[in-house]
């Protein structure tokens, strides 16, 4: 350890300079004049000599600087060690005084929040800003993307997500999947939780996930947007082990993707306590395991009725309706949207309705809701109009009541095209309206592709049969029909009625998934 000292003498009555290192200094010191010896007069002037030394220790710069003295304090030197006071280069805020400011500063945060209508209850232990303006910045971002105080009280944990490190990089990614921005409101509302997640942890995985199910990366977005809640699913949990039961069932695998972009709640759904049961419960009305397959692919939703909240006790309704137990798989694989409707005061209304206009009882009501349920969704306007037009086609109404019950298809169809079909049966094959009244699905076939040319193969042979004989039944049946020696009257008076084995028969080349979803507008 080397100590170095300078002194400079030149003349009687010159200033002595003299600094030395403390003896702990490990470094060697750098010794730069920052004035040179200075003559400021003559003999009788003093001459100042200023010298500066600087010292390296721990990487800091420490300078000694003395003018007229002999040497520098080596207290001074040695940094404040005895001393500790808040002023010393070394001090460092004890724990108790972090924690005083952390407190001070959360509580500044806490104030700003309060300020603006936001409950902060639920922060605590959450990592904050430190400074209110940051958290400023936060709700700020928030209120650009359409969330309200309210929406950020509801999950206020939001606020525990930085700007640029969550919020932006999240919303980003969404972004250039195909989530439109105008649903991104609704979306974080739904599923705030999504501004927590990582991109390549959480989101990206569960995306690929989605794409293997043969969802297009076009209805990508049309599945997230839906239903923003699969973004915080795990793979290995609920979404696999639902799709692997609705293959199970039926549902083909080529399917799968069309159904869960239609209904994409079924990747949330448990095996065990919802979809199970709901396919069990069908069974147990009558119909088939494949068929109830079939009526998933084409309406998916239908897995989202409360089994115990809605279909049950609708069930229990239809039954009170006068609906014979026996047809119930019938009334519900034609309309399964029928077991998930606030069902029993559409009921009361429509007979109500029904019993005003044509004078229909509770029993026939029943064979109507039987045959057509859609009934119960039709508004009362395009049921007036209907029965009107039957009256004066010159129809009494104790024959359209007949008529509305033994085909209730005709208060749905289009009034041109009955129009149409009422005319060639009166002017061409001049037949009497009692025909119509024994057989009113007349109405439901295709004047061009069905009635005319099988009319005129009748006229042409010079047959008498009834309009059930003619049109109920397919074209090879048709053809079959003529070459019997007589007319068959047991399949005369045969009339037309749902089907189950159709749900069962083999798929065509259309996918299930290009189909849309049916509404109540198609019954209106």
């Amino acid at each position: 350890m080397t100590v170095r000292s300078y002194a400079g003498i030149t003349k009687p009555g010159f200033w002595l300079v003299h600094s030395e290192l403390p003896v702990l200094t490990l470094l060697k010191p750098k010794l730069s004049s920052l004035s040179i010896l200075k003559v400021l007069g003559d003999h009788k002037r003093g001459i100042g000599l200023i010298t500066k030394c600087q010292y390296s220790v721990a990487d800091r710069t420490f300078a000694s600087g003395s003018v007229g003295s002999s040497k520098s304090k080596p207290d001074a030197v040695r940094l404040g060690r005895k001393q500790g006071g808040s002023s010393s280069l070394y001090s460092r805020p004890s724990l108790s005084e972090m924690r005083n400011e952390k407190a001070a500063n959360r509580a500044r945060v806490y104030e700003f929040l309060r300020g603006i209508g936001i409950v902060p209850d639920e922060l605590d232990g959450l990592e904050l800003p430190v400074t209110a303006e940051v958290m400023r910045e936060r709700v700020d971002f928030l209120h650009t993307l359409g969330l309200t105080i309210e929406d950020i009280n509801n999950y206020p944990l939001v606020l525990g997500c930085s700007v640029k490190k969550n919020m932006i990089p999240v919303l980003d990614y969404l972004g250039k999947l195909g989530v439109r921005k105008s649903t991104f409101t609704e979306f974080l509302r739904r599923y705030p939780q999504v501004l927590h997640a990582s991109v390549v942890v959480d989101l990206a995985p569960v995306v690929k996930y989605l794409q293997g199910m043969d969802i297009k990366p076009t209805d990508i977005p049309r599945v997230l947007e839906r239903y923003p809640e699969v973004l915080g699913f795990k793979l290995e949990g609920t979404m696999s082990t639902s799709v692997a039961y609705l293959v199970g069932i039926g549902v083909a695998r080529r399917e799968i993707g069309g159904v869960l972009t239609r209904y994409p709640e079924i990747l949330g759904m448990r095996v065990g306590r919802v979809i199970k049961p709901f396919v069990e419960y069908l069974e147990s009305l009558g119909i088939p395991r494949l068929a109830v397959a079939r009526l998933i692919e084409k309406r998916p939703h239908i897995l989202g009725f409360g089994l115990k909240e809605r279909v049950k006790p609708n069930v229990e309704f239809l039954l009170e309706f006068h609906v014979r137990k026996t047809l119930l798989p019938s009334v519900v694989a034609q309309y399964p949207e029928i077991i998930g409707l606030d069902l029993k005061p559409k009921l009361l209304s429509q007979q109500s309705l029904f019993n005003s206009i044509i004078d229909i009882g509770p029993e026939d009501f029943g064979r109507v809701v039987e045959k057509m349920p859609q009934v119960i969704s039709l508004s009362k306007a395009p049921v007036i109009k209907h029965v009107d037009f039957l009256k004066n086609c010159g129809f009494s109404l104790q024959q359209v009541r007949k008529m509305v019950v033994g085909c209730p298809q005709l208060l749905a169809l289009n009034l041109d095209i009955m129009k149409l079909n009422f005319d060639y049966f009166q002017m061409v094959m001049k037949r009497p309206l009692d025909d119509l009244v024994i057989f009113p699905a007349f109405f439901t076939y295709g004047l061009e592709s069905t009635i005319k040319p099988r009319h005129r193969i009748i006229a042409k042979k010079g047959l008498k049969c009834s309009l059930a004989w003619l049109l109920n039944c397919s074209d090879n049946k048709f053809e079959e029909r003529l070459s019997y020696d007589t007319i068959d009257m047991e399949e005369m008076e045969t009339e037309p009625s749902f089907d189950m084995n159709t749900l069962m028969e083999p798929r065509s080349s259309e996918s299930a998934s290009d189909y849309d979803e049916d509404s109540d507008d198609d019954y209106v």
